[in-house]
């Protein structure tokens, strides 16, 4: 009560994840911080040895135990109720220890634990979706196994995130695109109900950092298409690797570099070695985010090759405000959200999904047109510093967060 008083928000914000690392809860939740408000983070360790409390970057972090019973019935989290109930008891615990004032819910995989406690307690509860989950769950390797398909329903996760973006209080989404799909599918929704707030980098990003001089010097003298992340087929690595060929032709001084792994790099690498270019195809495999910036450096160009779907139309790639924050023109698929992102803010060259033909005529012109690369080089600075960057995106959160506090 005394918070109230104070007009302090004690927030909860509810992670079925570890914790660290998520640069999107960390950023958000310290935003708030610095905006006055107290954040508490519900999350999990997967070991038993952990810290149950600490504090981190002022975050009052919070840890559950979860087995691998629990682990694996959080895959049927919508088909059986089991997940649910176990994350029920340990969410209600962690709200009635800390004396939450607002929940703060990240993704829909936990969401009904949250909302089963929603007539027990009293404050706002705030949808974070991530991404578009029952659409992505559908290209899943485990759902798409025979087990999968008999056990696991993307329709069923969908009309659960249909029911809890109309019941909760405020629905937060990455992108434009997302807003317009949800307000298109669920007809009874106000566009005011939602809050957009794409993973953009922090101004930290570019100025609070270590360069790792071994990943300079390994890439010295070469002309680096940079890949950051996750490395599944539909990401539209195979189709890049399969454009190389081609650009090696006039500029062999050419390498593409991918930072990032998934169960799918063999078959990448076996792609890479029956086209002769392991020395043009690294596969550094997945590194510590404090080696990004490293990378970064070195690029010339940056991509995001993914193929569409309702999920890639309608989120962010986090790598694409990475790129851009270093100056870096970009190259992407024609997937909806980052195809206008392009277009709006004249930063890169959009391809035909899946069309190696047309990914190599684009590295092409961004290698040999001076004039266009530098632009694009320019406009990414601009846009990183008046509009993509964490400080700017997260304003309409820090403002909806501001009006709770005024009304407590």
């Amino acid at each position: 009560m005394e918070n109230k008083k104070l007009g302090i928000l004690k927030i909860g914000m509810i992670l079925d994840n570890k914790f660290p690392p998520d640069p999107r809860v960390e950023n958000e939740a310290l935003t708030l911080i610095k905006d006055g408000h107290e954040v508490f983070l519900f999350c999990l360790s997967y070991c038993k040895k952990f810290i149950p409390i600490e504090t981190h970057k002022g975050i009052n972090v919070v840890r559950f135990y979860c087995n691998k019973l629990t682990y694996k019935f959080s895959a049927l989290a919508y088909t059986l109720p089991f997940y649910h109930i176990i994350m029920k008891r340990k969410v209600e615990q962690f709200i009635i220890q800390n004396s939450i004032d607002v929940i703060h819910v990240h993704d829909i995989q936990i969401a009904r634990s949250v909302f089963w406690l929603k007539n027990k307690f009293d404050g706002k509860i705030i949808l974070d979706l991530h991404e578009n989950r029952p659409e992505i769950m559908k290209f899943y390797r485990h759902v798409n196994r025979l087990s999968g398909k008999l056990l696991i329903y993307p329709k069923v996760w969908k009309r659960f995130e249909y029911k809890y973006i109309q019941i909760a209080d405020k629905v937060i989404v990455v992108t434009e695109a997302a807003k317009n799909y949800y307000l298109k599918e669920i007809k009874s929704l106000d566009k005011e109900k939602f809050i957009i707030t794409p993973n953009t980098s922090s101004s930290l990003f570019t100025t609070n950092f270590k360069i790792n001089s071994d990943i300079l010097t390994k890439f010295e003298n070469k002309q680096v298409i940079l890949y950051l992340g996750e490395t599944g087929l539909r990401r539209g690595l195979l189709d890049v690797i399969r454009a190389i060929p081609k650009i090696i032709k006039s500029h062999k001084d050419v390498v593409l570099v991918i930072v990032g792994k998934s169960k799918d790099d063999e078959l990448l690498k076996h792609e890479a070695e029956k086209l002769r270019l392991t020395n043009h195809v690294i596969f550094e495999g997945w590194k510590d985010f404090s080696l990004f910036q490293s990378y970064l450096k070195i690029a010339k160009i940056g991509i995001s090759p993914l193929h569409r779907n309702i999920h890639h139309d309608t989120t962010y790639a986090n790598k694409l405000f990475q790129y851009l924050s270093f100056g870096i023109p970009i190259l992407v698929s024609n997937s909806t959200a980052q195809k206008d992102l392009v277009e709006k803010y004249n930063c890169g060259l959009i391809h035909k999904e899946k069309n190696s033909e047309d990914i190599a005529k684009k590295l092409l012109r961004l290698l040999n047109d001076t004039d266009i690369y530098t632009s694009f080089q320019a406009n990414a600075k601009y846009a990183t510093k008046e509009f993509l960057n964490w400080e700017t995106t997260s304003m309409p959160l820090k403002q909806f967060y501001t009006q709770l506090k005024s009304n407590s």
